[in-house]
């Protein structure tokens, strides 16, 4: 086991010590300062165009009666939002509250401000989410972000032709294999399993991670040297890429598939299986896209690699209160009141809306939001319960792109020894970390 991960433990729980203990699968809930103290003051919060945010901001009132706040909020588009964010560092003085991705949280260490106090004083309960998402809002052992949204991925199935194969649902990756080749020999299925091995915006990283992680390994140790090169690195990645050139169970033509491909595989019934993302979901049953129905359609947490813990990749945005806000106590009641998980209830059980986003453990284990939305959340904790994610570097673009070409490279037959592949891709990272 590598140590990074170890040491990213030992940071978050000293960095957490404040953190309340969830009884019962019960979060604390969010209650507004007494006597109003921030009344008359504003929170102007710059966040990415969302469908879960608007949801959040049309519940705004009752956060402003109880607080006396006013919030204003602007939204950008996502391919502007990075640049919005540097430049609202470099200027600064627009914004209190700011929505940052996962990946560009290094980048933008100078934008926000500790905000542990705050939220100690606020009883937001940290324990309630979960430690993939958690720690992109860590810096240097500090909290500076809360996790308002998050994605995980699961893996899908046609439970139809399971059935039909006579095979279980699997629950580690050498079950995928078996599973697969059942499906492929007696159902209409092609391919057993539809995986990305193309080169897009890392794509081909997502599933390969959880086999790295699987198998013991991490990208970097804790001194931030590449670890990939590993004999756990070397068998995740023979692992995933022998998926299509060993065992057969990926489409053909795979090694040209980004992440988009692959789910179209599944739609069209070409693929009996598919891990992706869980907001994939209602896309795989659209009847104006896909031929699979919603009876045919099953999702679990990823497969683990033999008996190791169940993982997952995710995606976090975070909330931040920024360094150059003029009302840091109303922001932070405000991102007191956002991270609320009775909020995030509200919106997973609001029949008008088709947000399944959660964040937290409290919600994603709740009777009611589980049987709304078919037990997917519950899967989605099964596999959050054990994950650590990911840790991105001011360079991890650069970095994403060097493994992702490695893996791609593997794939497509252009380098076929697995441990010269990984020594270049890692050898090329250490000349620009």
């Amino acid at each position: 086991m590598n140590s990074q991960r170890e040491v990213f433990m030992k940071r978050i729980t000293s960095g957490l010590a404040f953190a309340a203990v969830v009884a019962a699968n019960q979060a604390l809930a969010w209650e507004a300062t007494e006597g109003k103290p921030y009344e008359g003051e504003s929170v102007h919060v710059l966040a990415v165009k969302s469908s879960q945010f608007e949801a959040q901001e049309a519940r705004l009132e009752a956060f402003e009666n109880a607080t006396g706040i006013d919030v204003v909020v602007d939204y950008v588009p996502f391919p502007n939002m990075k640049e919005a964010l540097t430049t609202e560092m470099v200027a600064g003085g627009d914004y209190d509250v700011v929505s940052i991705m996962d990946q560009w949280v290094p980048s933008l260490r100078n934008l926000v401000q500790p905000i542990g106090e705050e939220m100690e004083a606020q009883g937001t309960d940290l324990a309630d989410f979960p430690a993939a998402h958690l720690r992109h809002g860590m810096l240097d052992g500090e909290l500076v972000g809360l996790p308002v949204r998050g994605h995980v991925q699961l893996l899908f199935y046609r439970s139809d032709l399971l059935e039909q194969a006579g095979v279980d649902v699997p629950s580690n990756w050498s079950d995928v294999v078996a599973a697969a080749k059942s499906l492929q020999d007696s159902t209409d299925a092609s391919a057993g399993i539809a995986l990305p091995y193309g080169k897009l915006n890392g794509q081909n990283l997502m599933v390969w991670m959880n086999l790295l992680w699987g198998h013991g390994g991490d990208l970097f140790d804790e001194s931030g040297e590449p670890v990939f090169n590993s004999d756990a690195g070397i068998a995740a990645t023979e692992q995933y890429v022998g998926f299509l050139t060993r065992d057969g169970i990926a489409p053909a033509g795979s090694a040209a598939f980004v992440e988009q491909d692959a789910v179209n595989s599944f739609k069209q019934g070409n693929s009996a299986m598919l891990p992706v993302w869980w907001w994939v979901r209602s896309q795989l049953t659209d009847p104006e896209q896909s031929k699979v129905t919603a009876d045919q359609l099953g999702f679990t947490a990823l497969p683990s690699v033999g008996d190791a813990p169940r993982t997952t990749y995710t995606n976090t945005w975070i909330f931040s209160v920024t360094e150059g806000a003029e009302n840091k106590g109303a922001a932070a009641e405000y991102l007191g009141w956002l991270t609320d998980p009775a909020l995030e209830r509200d919106i997973l059980l609001d029949d008008a809306l088709n947000e399944v986003v959660s964040v937290h453990f409290s919600n994603l284990r709740d009777e009611q939001v589980n049987e709304r939305w078919g037990g997917m959340h519950a899967a989605a904790a099964d596999a959050l319960a054990s994950a650590e994610g990911m840790e991105f570097g001011e360079n991890w673009p650069r970095v994403s792109e060097i493994l992702e070409t490695a893996i791609s490279s593997l794939a497509s037959g252009e380098e076929t020894d697995t441990a010269t592949a990984l020594n270049h891709a890692a050898d090329e990272i250490k000349r620009i970390r």
